[in-house]
């Protein structure tokens, strides 16, 4: 039988990339999910599928109370969901000083209580299947954190803490966790990114747009996916250094980090 895959924040960058590249197989069928209709249509279209092979789901990550149903809709459209790829979210451009509590909370619940909304809502269809995958796209501030960063660090460290013990949980009933952890990436997340006031910052950071192409991070995961990796590293030699750095040489990190272009 065929793979259902649902994909968020499918409307571009990563999302949009994983799209194409999932669809290079003819007999997949896909769940597209992201806030902008017309943007999921032309990402539809473009993909290439039968329109019985696609469902167009638009939803909030950041509102929490419509993603049981949203879920539901999903399973009802096609049964189940294979993989679930948790890739929606926004990032940040400000000191922890100017940002407003409320933007805290809103990219807490984006990119950490929408993956969790909808993984619980999966997970009973999962666990009854006996099979079921969660792709997480994470992010070298997964791992540590860097100024301007401080609750979208805060955010992707969550995402590590819940997704490592739901797979130690569930293994035994096959249900299989991908942590991707991307770096810089070619996508407009930093145009799109919350200033302290919740405002776009509206601009491309020179490090986004000299990024690792969408498309490139788009096949490692899927290579991931295909040798059961449980967690991969896609960035540039200055992100992966700052990863091994942090890990066995936290004091010099520390020093390191207060000197970072970030932007």
């Amino acid at each position: 039988m065929s793979q259902v895959i649902w994909i968020t924040g499918a409307s571009s960058g990563i999302g949009e990339a994983l799209t194409y590249a999932f669809a290079k197989d003819p007999s997949v069928r896909l769940i597209l999910s992201a806030r902008r209709r017309e943007e999921l249509e032309r990402v539809a279209k473009t993909c290439g599928l039968p329109q019985e092979q696609l469902l167009i789901l638009p939803l909030d990550l950041a509102a929490g109370h419509t993603l049981p149903e949203k879920a539901q809709e999903a399973l009802a459209q096609f049964g189940k969901v294979d993989i679930m790829v948790h890739n929606g979210g926004v990032s940040q451009r400000a000191l922890a000083k100017d940002t407003l509590v409320e933007v805290d909370r809103a990219i807490m619940e984006t990119n950490f209580f929408g993956a969790l909304i909808l993984t619980k809502a999966l997970l009973p269809s999962m666990l009854a299947r006996k099979s079921g995958r969660f792709v997480v796209i994470s992010s070298s501030v997964g791992k540590f954190g860097t100024p301007l960063r401080s609750t979208y660090a805060a955010s992707k460290h969550a995402l590590h803490g819940f997704f490592d013990s739901l797979r130690a949980e569930c293994w035994r009933e096959n249900i299989k966790v991908l942590i991707v952890c991307p770096g810089y990436i070619r996508t407009q997340v930093s145009v799109n990114a919350f200033i302290g006031t919740g405002e776009k910052q509206g601009t491309m950071d020179d490090a986004q747009a000299n990024g690792i192409p969408a498309e490139v991070c788009a096949e490692r995961i899927l290579a991931a996916i295909r040798s059961d990796k449980e967690e991969i590293n896609v960035a540039g030699a200055k992100e992966l250094l700052g990863v091994y750095v942090k890990r066995f040489f936290p004091a010099l990190f520390s020093k390191m980090v207060r000197k970072m272009k970030v932007t």
